[in-house]
């Protein structure tokens, strides 16, 4: 199981809409015989893969796969049909298929008279494939926030100047960060006030991710750098506002509700899902954060920290998220700490209750 764990994150890519699955075949007397990885949609399935490799030696044998085989026919057939058919006596998975259309394989192998388990490093195999778990139980993506930002929390200088807070180390592994994420999102003022490229640099290579920028009233300029046709983009608008024009063949727009307290989040998310996307990178700015964090959607954060100090008059890396007390703060979980050249990275995750308090708080 931990060779078929394996098989979903080396190297990494995306599969979006689809899961992480690695499969591994043995055969009767438990001897290596073939393995697989699902490479994306429309390719063959990673039990497929396997089964190919192992031909004739998986009948009488086992299949050890990360997730429950599916049970529906999409792009391509039934896993649990191709198990079946190749002779497998005894399925072992890891992780329940969560979702409505391919679930239940585990039953209908049981019913073929396949010996099935489940569960085995459940743990892991969820850890390696948790964008995509995350995001169909949740029908949302799957959201990072990442910053860099000071040691006391600033994000830019009391001129708006920000280049460069951290170190070439810190820039290149959130480049890394971005190639694994399916869509990499900004707010309406940072595409005024930094027109970013939001593409892979830094000698990170790999297919770039879509860029989302939010754009309220539909005012971006033609020229700007995300409109460059190197990656698809989508500019997010108001349903109140016209379409914007000049944006070219590779941009495409998308309408949300407003709020009081601008573009509705949650619907946005929801919409973003529904386009296939299951992982998103949240960039900026620090009011959008302010947002996404206080609606209980921001699912892990990554904070670049650098050791300076820029002080008060300083730009805070987010805005009022309605909190007035230590007790309502909005707590971390830290996952991992790591030094990079002279900077901090923090992986950290919310405290689900915390969350849910601070949402209370600013809906109030």
């Amino acid at each position: 199981m931990r060779r078929a764990i394996r098989l979903t994150a080396d190297p990494p890519r995306r599969t979006s809409p689809n899961p992480y699955v690695g499969c591994v075949v043995l055969d009767a007397d438990g001897r290596f015989a073939g393995e697989g990885h699902h490479r994306g949609a429309g390719h063959p399935h990673a039990e497929v893969e396997a089964l190919a490799a192992a031909g004739g030696r998986a009948a009488g044998g086992t299949a050890v796969v990360t997730l429950e085989p599916c049970a529906h026919r999409g792009r391509t057939g039934p896993c649990t049909e191709a198990l079946s058919a190749a002779g497998v006596s005894r399925v072992v998975f890891a992780v329940e298929d969560p979702t409505r259309d391919a679930s239940g394989g585990a039953e209908r192998l049981a019913a073929g008279g396949v010996e099935v388990v489940g569960g085995l490093h459940r743990e892991e195999a969820e850890r390696h494939n948790e964008f995509w778990l995350t995001s169909v139980r949740r029908e949302r993506p799957f959201v990072t926030w990442k910053f860099a930002g000071t040691i006391d929390g600033r994000s830019a200088a009391a001129d708006g100047s920000s280049r460069w807070i951290t170190a070439a180390q810190a820039r290149r592994d959130a480049h890394a960060l971005r190639a694994v994420h399916d869509a990499v999102l900004v707010g309406g003022g940072t595409l005024r006030a930094d027109n970013p490229h939001l593409g892979l640099r830094h000698g990170v290579v790999g297919e770039p991710p879509l860029r989302v920028v939010l754009d309220s009233a539909g005012r971006i300029k033609p020229g700007a750098r995300v409109l460059d046709g190197s990656a698809p983009t989508l500019v997010v608008v108001s349903d109140r506002a016209g379409e914007p024009r000049g944006l070219g063949a590779a941009a495409g727009t998308l309408a949300v509700p407003s709020t009081e307290d601008g573009l509705d989040l949650a619907a946005l998310s929801e919409r973003l899902f529904a386009r296939g996307v299951r992982s998103v990178l949240l960039e900026g700015g620090a009011r959008l954060a302010a947002g996404f964090l206080a609606g209980g959607l921001v699912d892990r954060v990554v904070a670049y920290l650098a050791p300076m100090f820029l002080g008060g008059a300083g730009l805070p890396v987010v805005t009022d998220i309605g909190v007035a007390s230590m007790a309502e703060a909005a707590r971390m979980r830290v996952e991992e700490v790591r030094q990079l050249g002279p900077d901090l990275r923090v992986v950290m995750q919310p405290e689900p209750r915390d969350l849910d308090a601070c949402l209370r708080t600013h809906s109030a």
